[in-house]
């Protein structure tokens, strides 16, 4: 009886031993690394800003991202509801942790994206040609598709309404149907395509059953993905909307800077 308990105490010492290691080991490793983690994770936000813009380099590699968007993108925040640039540090900027905080988001009149709350600053990218003039700006996007938020980024021409490209980052939609949003052949439908009508309207949108060819704002949407197609197009909405960039492209149909 004796030895039985001693053997049962003995299990559960060395349970709780390996136990205590594992978890040492699983810390210790998230500790190191999570400087490479935020360094990837930095290296593909660029990487989509790049190719919303238009100059993605052709090799992709880390040193060639890193390089041309220190050489070509300058970051710059600005407050949303004025669209006047202000002072703050793009690179500790976090639209989602603002988002989540009362004090620094608003809950917005008119939430056809369905985001809840909207951070009252924001980050432009100002993308500057090979003589310096500033050509593209990319602009961060956000709103709900079917099952959460999708993140993306639209790169606009200097006239603030010609589209370059609509790049999505980070979703959960469902693949083959709304994750096609990352599908090549879906993104090469929308260089060229205008994002306001007459008056500031926005009619960008997503039509289903495809767009005529002659349509300067409609792009196909999603086969199979009715939720997600409407969830991209209440985003751009919103985002080209009064609540969202409005301000900002009022004041900088002048000239980008």
């Amino acid at each position: 009886m004796s030895a039985n308990k001693e053997s049962f105490g003995r299990t559960v010492g060395f349970v709780v031993a390996v136990c205590l290691v594992c978890a040492l080991l699983v810390s210790f490793a998230a500790v190191q690394l999570k400087p490479l983690q935020v360094e990837n994770k930095l290296l593909d936000q660029q990487t989509k800003i790049l190719q919303a813009a238009g100059i993605l380099p052709e090799d992709q590699s880390k040193s060639s991202i890193q390089q041309t968007f220190k050489q070509f993108v300058e970051a710059k925040m600005i407050d949303l509801d004025s669209g006047e640039y202000i002072e703050g540090n793009p690179e500790l900027f976090d639209e989602r942790r603002n988002a989540r905080d009362t004090k620094l988001s608003d809950k917005p009149e008119d939430d056809i994206a369905g985001i809840n709350r909207r951070s009252k600053d924001a980050v432009v990218y100002l993308v500057r040609n090979g003589a310096g003039v500033v050509d593209t700006v990319v602009l961060p996007i956000v709103g709900s598709g079917l099952w959460d938020l999708m993140h993306g980024y639209v790169g606009l021409e200097a006239d603030l309404n010609t589209v370059k490209n609509v790049i999505y980052s980070d979703h959960k939609e469902t693949p083959g149907l709304g994750a096609e949003v990352m599908n090549p052949k879906w993104i090469a439908l929308w260089p060229g395509k205008k994002i306001y009508g007459e008056g500031d309207v926005v009619e960008a949108k997503l039509v289903k059953g495809g767009a005529k060819e002659d349509d300067i704002h409609g792009v196909d949407a999603l086969s199979g993905a009715t939720l997600t197609s409407n969830g991209v197009t209440h985003t751009l909405q919103f985002w080209f909307g009064a609540e969202g960039y409005l301000p900002f492209i009022k004041k900088n149909r002048g000239g980008l800077n």
